[in-house]
């Protein structure tokens, strides 16, 4: 009986084998290709048809997720029109192991009549593609996954992390970061922790709580009761931030229950508490609150000297996680 897992692995193990293959056969070759699409003043046109063409289109989109402008065009449905898609500002990178597929002898002499850049990914260096193209990135592998050695498996692989290092490649010569990643994700969890800043969130205007410094306790529980944030800040003029108390400082003052009424605002309020700044990202303030001995329920948000909101946790973990 055939043992599953030990054949998992074995499959594994050849994949690993054929890409350690293909690496030692990187040569100068993909410097040009590199170069040629970091010239490119249109887009990347990345083509292929089959298993082929199912690869192309993860190319295209890792690269277009990653600061390169990428669009996928499937080979045979390029002979009957989408062709039109590709201009002379562009750059078409070409997926085919054998290279020479009749569709390929269609394509390349409309692409070379224009001038366009051609870059072939092939397991076949002596293809017709190959032999027209103005870089050659070789995924040639020995032995495929496959049992039969027929399916595309090894081959497969190959072409795939051949793409995944071409972009990731442009990534670092383009000075690609985080900021630009979450552009083009604006509605994933990273888009939103590099995109989303404290000014979007924050409660302002009239929903912020204040107290002065004189201020009693029962005006101080009014506030807290009105606004519903958690604190109030304490200042004079509703302008410069003084102090806050939070509820959790309430309850700690309650401790003294023959004083407590006889205190006001500026007995039990937190001097130069921790503040957020409208422009700071709201991942920043979440990590101010969370990254702490005791954690912190709410922050006043200040600009130059002045509080201009307040931003709570809860708020914070609604957006960001």
């Amino acid at each position: 009986m055939m043992d599953v897992l030990e054949n998992i692995k074995e499959i594994f193990d050849i994949e690993i084998s054929e890409l350690e293959y293909v690496k030692s056969h990187i040569n100068e070759s993909y410097m040009k290709a590199i170069e040629l699409i970091e010239r490119c003043q249109g887009k990347v046109v990345v083509s292929g048809i089959g298993k082929s063409g199912l690869i192309g289109q993860k190319i295209a989109a890792t690269l277009s997720s990653t600061g390169t402008t990428a669009v996928f065009l499937n080979s045979a449905e390029a002979l009957h029109g989408d062709l039109g898609i590709v201009t002379h500002l562009d750059v078409v990178i070409i997926i085919s192991n054998s290279g020479n597929g009749d569709e390929l002898k269609s394509i390349i002499p409309v692409l070379k009549t224009q001038h366009i850049p051609l870059i072939a990914m092939t397991g076949n260096s002596n293809s017709y593609l190959a032999t027209h193209a103005d870089a050659v990135l070789n995924i040639h592998v020995r032995r495929e996954g496959c049992p039969l050695n027929l399916a595309p498996m090894s081959s497969s692989t190959a072409a795939l992390v051949m793409g995944d290092a071409i972009a990731a490649t442009l990534m670092k010569l383009k000075g690609f970061k985080p900021e630009n990643f979450a552009l083009y994700h604006p509605g994933g969890a990273l888009g939103r922790r590099l995109l989303l800043h404290v000014r979007d969130i924050m409660k302002k205007g009239e929903d912020i709580p204040f107290v002065t410094l004189e201020a009693s306790m029962d005006e101080v529980v009014m506030e807290l009761t009105r606004k519903k944030l958690g604190a109030v800040c304490v200042s004079n003029d509703k302008k410069s931030l003084l102090g806050i108390i939070t509820e959790g400082d309430l309850r700690r003052a309650l401790l003294k229950k023959e004083e407590f009424f006889s205190f006001c605002a500026k007995d039990i309020m937190i001097e130069r508490p921790i503040c957020a700044t409208p422009d700071s990202l709201a991942a920043d303030a979440l990590s101010i609150m969370e990254e702490r001995e005791s954690q912190i329920s709410v922050l006043p948000v200040v600009k130059n000297d002045t509080i201009v909101g307040m931003i709570r946790i809860h708020d914070l973990i609604g957006k960001l996680k």
